[in-house]
């Protein structure tokens, strides 16, 4: 009689714990987000530094000025394989668990992360276009790192760990100036990498 007692008590979290947060994130859909930030960072480093100006914060100034199409293409190329392949991976999750892949803690989880992804995007802009490109990547990260605190209310709660090694890192890279690109590609390539591993093979396998 006990057992069945204890086993419905834990039945019932379970269904709470799917009713109230997006539990299909998959570890998968972080490890290859990290994967083509890295080769997105590749891209862009030999677009913008070379051998002999790395720290040169003018030169790089006027190399991301002069190459910001194929900049602009390179990072809506890493953002749009990063989306298809989040929603592959999910839609597959959501499936195993049989659960809606968009739910009411989905839509939560969204408004919560682009809230900040938002007004980050306009403050880059706005640090672009009155010049201090060297803070721009520092920003990303700290605002990356603020909407996944802020969204992690609603799935994982590991998440939180992971925004706030974001903020953290954003943080560095803004008292290293000519370095950013590097703390960039460590942020969202390694940091997701390690991240959405330990998150498969904690909740996925």
């Amino acid at each position: 009689m006990e057992k069945n007692y204890l086993k419905d008590i834990s039945e019932i979290r379970s269904m709470m714990e799917k009713s109230s947060r997006f539990i299909s994130l998959s570890g998968l859909s972080g490890v290859m987000a990290g994967v083509y930030a890295i080769l997105g960072a590749l891209v862009a480093s030999h677009l913008i530094y070379n051998t002999y100006d790395f720290l040169d914060i003018s030169f790089i100034e006027r190399q991301v000025r002069v190459n910001q199409t194929y900049l602009l293409l390179d990072a809506l190329g890493v953002i749009f394989l990063t989306v298809i392949t989040g929603i592959y991976f999910t839609t597959k999750k959501a499936k195993q668990n049989k659960v809606k892949t968009w739910d009411e803690s989905a839509k939560k989880v969204i408004i919560n992360l682009l809230i900040p992804l938002i007004v980050g995007g306009i403050f880059v802009l706005i640090l672009y276009t009155k010049g201090f490109i060297s803070l721009i990547a520092p920003s990303t990260l700290i605002f990356y790192g603020l909407g996944l605190i802020n969204a992690s209310k609603y799935t994982f709660r590991d998440i939180r760990y992971l925004g706030l090694s974001q903020v953290a890192l954003g943080l560095i890279a803004a008292t290293s100036t000519g370095n950013g690109l590097l703390f960039w590609a460590i942020g969202f390539g390694v940091l997701h990498i390690v991240y959405g591993g330990l998150m498969y093979f904690k909740y996925e396998r």
